[in-house]
């Protein structure tokens, strides 16, 4: 059995954005990880078309939009992303951190299923005033 300890893992490089590091592990049916990100890292809105999602907050608050719905996040919060669906983060402070799994594995890296979205001028205005809003 497998024990990921925190104080040893080695972060790895986000597969869509190299200068990401993130502490990422794929299983035979879920790829898991702690991703941190600071402002400016967010990825740019997008839909996973194979991959459901799940994130867990630790640390900072986001703005979110998930679909047609927007939110403000923070620790404790449990999202669920379905696949197929657009969705975006903005941070809402200088840093934010959170566990996120998502099923098929593929090939352990949580990117690589980022795929664009035809809206992402709007997803961007929209994610702004969510933010706005907070």
């Amino acid at each position: 059995m497998p024990v990921y300890k925190a104080d040893e893992m080695e972060p790895t490089s986000d597969v869509i954005r190299p200068h990401i590091m993130m502490n990422q592990f794929g299983g035979d049916l879920i790829k898991a990880g702690v991703v941190t990100y600071a402002a400016g890292d967010a990825p740019p809105p997008h839909v996973h078309p194979t991959d459901e999602q799940w994130i867990y907050v630790l640390e900072g608050r986001l703005a979110t939009v998930l679909g047609d719905e927007m939110d403000i996040i923070g620790p404790g919060d449990l999202v669920y992303i379905p696949r197929g669906v657009p969705h975006g983060i903005r941070l809402l402070g200088p840093q934010c951190r959170f566990f996120t799994c998502k099923s098929p594995a593929g090939s352990g890296a949580l990117s690589e299923d980022y795929t664009a979205i035809p809206n992402l001028e709007e997803m961007k205005r929209r994610l702004a005033e969510a933010a706005e809003k907070s």
